[in-house]
């Protein structure tokens, strides 16, 4: 606790004194300066996510191949030691870490479904695993649910024109179910779009980087999200973490059309820290 105080009062302390720097140099500065602050919150934010990022890098150029230890195995305790490091510093809180597990467990049931049916594969070996699912899957997909907690903290998110929550959660319930019944019954993912933009189309976000909150469309906001983690999934199938049926014979760059998913994905993933966040607040009162 002490280590994540002294840190946050050392960053204020610094962001006060090159804030006032920047006012007395004139506008420009002052711009400068909010976006270098709006890019230290993003990589905070994205903490745990950039972690697993670098992981997925370093274990594919430097693990041995002989090892005593698979690499999945060894992502796995490296995703678990990050986590309790995390909640030891005090970096990240445990609300945030019951969002991770959540989505921990999420993530996984869909992944055992969806390497079933052959729509990726892990092509490694773990002893941790259920099915052909190496257990490190689920920390991708809680890394997800830690940047949008964390976020939505770091940057003290607030809404204008919000669907009702429990608009949102049959939304997110028919996204997900729909990612296991298109590959029986019609892919609806059509009118799951229309369905993201009635319920979101005039919702903003308004978030705080200094001391002014700004606002952006929340469906831009999911938007540049699901991009980012497009990113990270070509890294993560360049460094054969997984693969895709097209990338058996050499690595190929993940089609843009996976971004649709991604963004569907979003949907679910802010719903359920909606939820979590809600039930917290219910709780207080």
């Amino acid at each position: 606790m002490g280590i994540s105080f002294n840190l946050a009062s050392a960053a204020l302390q610094l962001d006060g004194r090159v804030g006032a720097w920047a006012e007395s140099r004139g506008c420009w500065a002052s711009v400068l300066h909010e976006f270098v602050c709006f890019g230290a919150k993003q990589a905070s934010a994205c903490l745990f996510g950039g972690c697993m990022v670098l992981l997925l890098g370093l274990t594919w150029a430097f693990y041995p191949q002989h090892f005593v230890l698979a690499r999945y195995d060894i992502l796995t305790l490296a995703a678990l030691a990050i986590q309790c490091l995390l909640l030891v510093t005090r970096l990240e809180t445990v609300e945030e870490a019951k969002v991770i597990l959540l989505f921990h467990l999420v993530g996984t049931a869909m992944e055992v479904f969806k390497t079933a049916v052959g729509s990726w594969v892990y092509p490694g070996h773990a002893l941790l695993h259920i099915g052909g699912v190496p257990l490190f899957t689920g920390f991708m997909y809680g890394s997800i649910g830690s940047y949008i907690a964390r976020a939505s903290r770091l940057f003290d998110f607030r809404f204008t024109r919000h669907p009702p929550l429990a608009w949102t959660m049959w939304l997110a319930a028919g996204i997900y179910a729909n990612f296991f019944t298109h590959h029986f019954l019609p892919d609806v993912r059509v009118p799951l779009f229309a369905a993201v933009a009635l319920l979101f189309g005039r919702t903003w976000v308004h978030f705080r980087i200094r001391h002014v909150h700004r606002r952006m469309p929340l469906l831009l906001g999911f938007g540049l999200v699901a991009l980012f983690i497009w990113i990270a999934e070509n890294i993560g199938t360049f460094t054969a973490a997984w693969r895709y049926p097209a990338q058996h014979q050499g690595w190929v760059m993940v089609p843009l059309s996976k971004l649709g998913a991604w963004f569907l994905l979003m949907i679910i993933s802010y719903v359920m820290v909606s939820t979590v966040a809600m039930n917290r607040s219910a709780q207080k009162k």
